[in-house]
């Protein structure tokens, strides 16, 4: 494995210490701060190993491995912001099946059933044909789905208001 050296500046170290001990900052900050802090082997720095450090800050000697590449290989600034979110999820549905959705729901619940439940959604949309497969928990994701109760309920809310 290949091992990371942290040396940091004068101005690092004073800017770590004061997220850590100015302000109000992200567990994650703090935990990089201190990461960086104690693992600092620059001619300002008091090197501590790192099991004690894992010990005392309850982290993975796996995490302290990855701040200090991270440190190396993109920079004091980059170490500190959070790292933006590589995976980029792939949409279930389209507008098609979020249309077939709706109706469905707006449709009359099976037989034994008084209403609809994401579940029974999820599996009748299987059934019919309209996905290959889909959880219950995707079903009330959906944005148009969520926007069509809401506005329907509120719809319905103000119906009653008006009939009093």
């Amino acid at each position: 494995m290949v091992k990371y050296k942290v040396t940091l500046t004068q101005q690092e170290r004073v800017q770590l210490n004061d997220i850590i001990s100015k302000g109000s900052h992200s567990a994650q900050l703090y935990r990089t701060a201190y990461i960086l802090l104690n693992c600092d082997e620059g001619e300002y720095g008091e090197k501590i190993i790192n099991e004690e450090v894992c010990r005392v800050l309850k982290i993975s000697m796996r995490m302290i491995d990855r701040v200090k590449q991270r440190f190396v290989e993109d920079g004091f600034e980059v170490c500190l912001e959070r790292k933006p979110m590589s995976k980029v999820k792939e949409k279930k549905a389209d507008g098609e099946v979020e249309a077939h959705l709706i109706a469905l729901s707006c449709s009359k619940a099976p037989k034994g059933f008084s209403r609809w439940s994401l579940r029974l959604l999820a599996e009748r949309m299987v059934e019919m044909q309209y996905v290959e497969s889909i959880s219950h928990e995707t079903v009330v994701t959906w944005e148009m789905l969520s926007k069509y109760f809401n506005s329907t309920i509120l719809s319905a809310s103000n119906r009653s208001d008006h009939l009093e």
